[in-house]
């Protein structure tokens, strides 16, 4: 029987490469949900690709685009809960949206899925506290993909809190990477 999968952020790097690995054992997935932000026009080269049954573009301006060229797939728009979309629970969801926006639909993920593969770092690091709550209610299994949440998992295995005193992750980007040091500090919260 083949496993439903939903990939969050699937025009983005993470999920393309989700798909990749997906294409090269089509036999045992099926696509049931690709979501985008506004690129809507890999979103529909996708969804025809894996026969996605559901897509949802975030910009709702899209939308008309989208549905013109998905006749036989159900699309949606705006911010609308995966939840509302499916009323079975799914195989797998990979979480691919970039940054904070991530949060949500990780949360709704979490909700509707057996596992969860989590490639968006601000989202453990901002609501874990949120996030681990539910995992234990709805049994949902979650698999780190991105190497500094995956080496964290990897290193901390079998280890209790109370032996580790600090993890430190290094920033390697955003919006401050070419920001010169003495700068730093004039930084606010909401920049």
């Amino acid at each position: 029987m083949k496993k439903k999968i939903a990939i969050l952020g699937s025009t983005g790097s993470i999920g393309r490469s989700t798909l990749e690995v997906i294409k090269k054992d089509k036999k045992n997935f099926n696509v049931i949900l690709l979501t985008a932000n506004n690129n809507y026009k890999k979103l529909i080269q996708q969804a025809k690709e894996f026969k996605a049954k559901n897509v949802l573009i975030k910009n709702h301006k899209f939308y008309l685009k989208v549905k013109k060229s998905l006749k036989k797939t159900k699309v949606y728009s705006g911010e609308i809960s995966i939840r509302k979309i499916f009323s079975k629970k799914l195989d797998y969801t990979m979480s691919a949206v970039v940054g904070l926006a991530g949060l949500q639909p990780t949360i709704d993920a979490i909700k509707i899925s057996k596992t969860v593969a989590i490639a968006n770092k601000e989202t453990i690091i901002c609501g874990w506290q949120i996030l681990s709550k539910l995992i234990k209610k709805y049994k949902t299994k979650i698999i780190p993909v991105d190497s500094e949440h995956f080496s964290i998992m990897e290193l901390t295995k079998g280890v209790s809190n109370e032996e580790v005193e600090e993890i430190i992750i290094t920033a390697s980007g955003g919006p401050f990477l070419n920001t010169p040091i003495n700068k730093l500090k004039k930084i606010k919260p909401k920049q």
